[in-house]
């Protein structure tokens, strides 16, 4: 589903120049759970910035689906986001003044979804994160782990399969971590693929393989990853 080839990023700090990112090779299948792992600043979220087409390599190639990402017009790049992958943020990213059925029906409006369908699909995926009761909430309304469940409803909208997730349970307390680490499982179970940058050892845990960066370089993968972040 994802292929880098030989792809660096690299910025200009104070007349040196800082490796952002580095691989000659990474690959990651459809229906892989995938966590990042690695220091502060190891080059996690430049990782995810470059597989959602959002983050223009210096050199090399970022496939999605045999298509080369930055190979599109900036047009075409926006539409395979919109069709092919959803994001979820540790803020959660939630407009504050619409409902949680609102924030929800936002991408569905975007997609050209007919009106008269978009609130029974933004109900239904609630529903599914478990919130059917709370549509007409507010997110100053919800608790954190609510405004996550919104969130992750709101990646569902227009049924990705590849789902990039930036420190999705660092906001959130142990159940609520639980039933976002629950939800993560079920997606993969249905087909999608999930890569998940982490700071928690338990987080990663739940991931089928895992890679550690340091310094934008892959250093390591399965279970030693684990080291890097306890």
């Amino acid at each position: 589903m994802l292929h880098l080839h030989q792809v660096t990023k690299t910025y200009r700090r104070r007349q040196h120049e800082v490796v952002a990112f580095k691989a000659e090779s990474l690959d990651i299948g459809l229906g892989e759970y995938v966590a990042v792992v690695g220091p502060s600043g190891s080059g996690k979220t430049t990782l995810l910035s470059l597989l959602g087409g959002m983050l223009s390599p210096d050199t090399g190639k970022v496939w999605l689906d045999n298509e080369s990402l930055y190979d599109l017009s900036i047009t075409e790049r926006t539409q395979r986001r919109r069709e092919r992958i959803g994001f979820v943020f540790q803020t959660f990213n939630l407009v504050p003044y619409l409902t949680a059925l609102e924030n929800v029906v936002v991408p569905l409006y975007l997609s050209g979804m007919a009106k008269s369908e978009q609130r029974e699909r933004a109900v239904a995926l609630l529903e599914q994160v478990g919130l059917g009761n709370r549509i007409d909430h507010k997110p100053s309304e919800l608790s954190t782990g609510q405004q996550q469940r919104v969130a992750l409803a709101r990646t569902l909208a227009n049924n990705p399969r590849l789902i990039l997730a930036d420190e999705p349970t660092g906001n959130l307390d142990p159940a609520s971590r639980e039933a976002v680490l629950s939800m993560f499982d079920q997606f993969v179970n249905e087909g999608r693929t999930i890569v998940m940058v982490t700071h928690d050892p338990a987080a990663a845990a739940r991931a089928d393989r895992r890679l550690c960066l340091r310094d934008g370089e892959l250093v390591a993968s399965e279970d030693t990853a684990l080291v890097e972040v306890a």
